[in-house]
């Protein structure tokens, strides 16, 4: 079957058939139910969505034998033939080829004569935006005073470019993209029909890659057919037209959180040997980062398929870095269409994106210095590092702590250790992706797990801390890794209840002001921004 044969046996010929425009037909019909019909009618949207369609199933409520009516029976002469586009009465001008003056002037004189044998004379114009300056003055006034039997339906995927005096006088409709989710479904209702097994996942990637459109998703599901037949998978939809899997993509994304570099650069040259279209991963990438920041903003997790790709990336930044990143990506996606090399604005994206990520801000650096200057031992990673992430150091004991030094030894913990030995192993491993803000983990005095409740008391300093978002990003990612060292699920449940530490800093006498240069605040700052001190040259009197 041919693409122009596939495509007229599945145009929509009702109302009902309508793909996802319920706001658009439900004015249609609420017009022609109330007697509001207008002269002129403007459909607007991308190409695919139904505006042509919807333009005729109009025409057929209009013109059919029982009509006006919302209903139209699609077996009377004028419903056939408006189907059929041999109608008398409707006429249908493609804007693009018909856009000169005389051919306008001639419509203007024809408008005169009454329709045949239908109600409406009708004049379906597509692609309106394509007339000339001259045809639309020519069209203005016919346009704003027509003949009660003649009505406009005009079509057009780029409504800026018609003049004001001519949108000032039609009803407007905006169609609006369809949703991928209805795609689908459509696509596999039509491989029922033909006795075509088409698999829901090779449905969902035809429809994401129509971004839309509709006769894009059928035109690609043509394509399909003919390749393969009448069993169609996933991996056949991926490698006729190039894309990545949702697998790959969320793969790409991991390595990008977790801040592999390597790995996440040798996913893209994999798939650019594969002949993989870069553009598209990007555009999925983008997608990915999109439902992750809204999953963390709204707390919700995504359903299906969706959901399990996101489940292990969730819980590991904040919204404010996702925001970030996710504007990094949208840039790299808008310069790659001007790109002659479509490899190395992602390996750029890729690598600025770990470098956001992973590189202390400005309000991480001032929580890491307020930290010093209460004398914890920290020692931040200086900014602009952005390598894969290191080793995590042994936990800083303090005073208070009742661990000996050789229990927080970075050794892998087990499901019978004890419950403070797990809780330095899961500390080291969130220090070894955010050092500066797993500090206040380590100033837990005691650490208890009962009834699958993880009791974790902290000095009543850190209560403000256990109220912060940081705290509760970090509180998901907990229970995430005490689950993964011992198999069991807890809740993490943090006190500010325990003791003040007191430390041989906070004991000590306050350093003279000529010896601020040996102040261990001052030392971890200058290791930080990677500073030196300089004298300060004497001034003149």
């Amino acid at each position: 079957m041919s693409y122009e044969v596939f495509a007229r046996k599945y145009r929509p010929q009702r109302f009902e058939e309508v793909l996802g425009q319920d706001a658009v037909v439900r004015t249609l019909r609420n017009a022609i139910k109330g007697d509001r019909l207008a002269h002129a009618y403007l459909f607007v949207g991308p190409r695919g969505v139904g505006k042509t369609s919807t333009a005729r199933i109009f025409a057929k409520a209009l013109n059919c034998v029982e009509g006006p009516t919302e209903t139209p029976c699609g077996k009377c002469d004028p419903c056939r033939e408006i189907a059929g586009g041999n109608s008398l009465d409707v006429l249908e001008i493609d804007g693009a080829s018909n856009n000169g003056v005389e051919q306008v002037r001639e419509l203007r004189e024809n408008v005169r004569f009454l329709p045949s044998h239908g109600k409406f004379r009708i004049y379906l114009i597509d692609e309106v935006h394509m007339l000339s300056t001259a045809a639309f003055n020519a069209l203005l006034k016919t346009l704003e005073e027509p003949p009660a039997h003649v009505k406009f339906l005009f079509a057009t995927t780029e409504a800026h470019k018609l003049p004001a005096t001519i949108i000032s006088r039609c009803q407007r409709f905006d169609l609006q993209p369809i949703r991928d989710d209805v795609a689908a479904a459509h696509l596999l209702a039509i491989a029922a029909q033909e006795k075509v097994s088409l698999e829901p996942s090779a449905a969902e990637v035809i429809a994401r890659a129509a971004e839309g459109g509709m006769r894009d998703a059928e035109s690609m599901l043509d394509q399909v057919v003919s390749f393969c037949g009448n069993k169609i998978t996933e991996s056949d939809v991926l490698s006729i037209f190039g894309f990545a899997s949702t697998e790959d993509v969320a793969t790409l994304a991991g390595h990008v959180l977790r801040g592999d570099a390597a790995a996440a650069l040798g996913l893209v040259a994999s798939q650019a040997e594969a002949g993989k279209d870069l553009g598209r991963l990007l555009a999925d990438l983008v997608s990915l980062a999109r439902d992750l920041l809204v999953c963390e903003v709204t707390e919700r997790p995504a359903t299906g398929r969706r959901g399990e790709l996101l489940a292990p990336l969730r819980g590991q930044f904040s919204p404010r870095k996702l925001t970030e990143l996710l504007e990094v990506l949208s840039a790299a996606e808008a310069g790659l269409r001007f790109s002659p090399d479509k490899k190395l604005p992602l390996e750029i994206a890729v690598i600025k994106g770990i470098q956001l990520l992973h590189t202390a801000d400005l309000d991480e650096v001032l929580d890491a210095l307020a930290a010093l200057r209460g004398g914890h031992g920290v020692s931040p990673r200086p900014a602009g590092r952005t390598a894969a992430p290191q080793p995590a150091p042994a936990p800083h004991v303090t005073a208070v702590r009742e661990v000996p030094p050789e229990d927080s030894t970075a050794a892998q913990a087990r499901p019978g250790d004890a419950p403070r030995k797990i809780w330095e192993q899961v500390v080291s491993e969130i220090a070894s992706k955010q050092r500066i803000r797993s500090v206040w983990l380590e100033e837990a005095q005691g650490v208890e797990e009962n009834d699958g409740r993880l009791r974790v008391v902290f000095p009543e300093s850190q209560g403000r801390q256990l109220r912060s978002p940081v705290a509760e990003e970090q509180g998901v990612l907990i229970q995430q890794l005490w689950e993964k060292f011992t198999g069991r699920k807890v809740a993490f449940c943090p006190e500010a209840t325990g003791k003040v530490a007191v430390t041989a800093a906070q004991t000590s006498p306050l350093p003279a002001a000529d010896d601020f240069e040996n102040d261990p605040g001052i030392e971890a700052a200058l290791e930080l921004f990677s500073a030196t001190l300089e004298p300060e040259e004497a001034k003149e009197s």
